[in-house]
């Protein structure tokens, strides 16, 4: 199936609504240019690295042509009069390509964006330490985090994260927990850290320390750099005995962050109740 969009706001709307298998974009646009649009599409995390794009110019396209589309993140500068066989050849190599990525990606364990656990790496994970810590009778617990990124209406509402938030809060976990601690991507708008030898009450003050690391980041560009951050957490002090397994633990974490969300601004941590 075939889109056609005139502007760059259409083009925008139109990749956040329906991600594409390829795009064709032209040179200029009434409210932009396609070098900008292809870079921005990448950076921004709107398309995977392995979408093909091709930048259009009204001209057969030079040397310097080529470079500066190559440079935007473009596959390839087609040129007018368009060849349509070669554009259909090209596409009937690159699209199979580029549909198997996204196969490969959807069965791996790490989330592209971010760098760390998908929903299906961090399940995995999350097992092998409910499995450790019920053989040594250990500890258990699972903390939950999300930005509510504050608009410019000021309406609280939340939408699609900003690629640079998502990334900033991804190294601000890293860099805090421990090496052994399971880091993930629950859901688009929250992260999950499963750690062995943590109860409730450490759980806490994980949780703490992380989003103090989140928050201790530079803000963020404008307009959307600020953000509110709530959190849920549970633990056990034996998993062995606790009659849970470790998806009952994110589960009873998510509700907890559920209940800080619906909460006062200053009630952002919750526990499981």
């Amino acid at each position: 199936m075939v889109h056609n969009t005139y502007t760059v706001a259409q083009a925008l709307a139109r990749v956040r609504h329906d991600p594409p298998d390829a795009l064709i974009i032209d040179e200029e646009l009434p409210d932009g240019d396609g070098y900008t649009l292809c870079r921005d599409l990448y950076d921004d995390g709107l398309i995977s690295p392995s979408t093909p794009v091709f930048l259009v110019v009204p001209r057969p396209p030079t040397r310097r042509d080529r470079l500066a589309a190559l440079r935007a993140g473009a596959w390839g500068c087609l040129g007018e009069p368009l060849d349509a066989e070669e554009l259909i050849a090209a596409l009937n190599v690159f699209v199979p390509a580029k549909l198997d990525a996204d196969q490969a990606r959807t069965q791996g364990l790490v989330d592209e964006m971010t760098g760390v656990y998908n929903v299906r790496g961090l399940t995995r994970r999350a097992a092998e330490l409910g499995a450790e810590a019920t053989r040594r009778h250990a500890a258990l617990g699972c903390v939950l985090l999300a930005p509510d990124p504050e608009p410019a209406g000021g309406d609280g509402g939340r939408g699609d994260l900003p690629l640079w938030l998502l990334r900033r809060i991804a190294t601000a976990i890293r860099s805090s927990a421990r090496h052994s601690d399971a880091i993930g991507r629950l859901n688009p708008h929250a992260f999950a850290v499963v750690a062995v030898d943590t109860d409730a009450g450490q759980a806490r003050q994980l949780a703490e320390r992380l989003a103090a690391a989140i928050l201790a980041q530079p803000a963020g560009p404008p307009p959307n750099g600020r953000f509110r951050l709530r959190a849920g957490y549970h633990g056990v002090s034996d998993f062995h005995s606790a009659a849970i397994d470790s998806s009952e633990l994110m589960l009873r974490a998510t509700a907890a962050l559920q209940q800080a969300r619906t909460d006062l601004p200053d009630a952002w941590l919750q526990p499981y109740h």
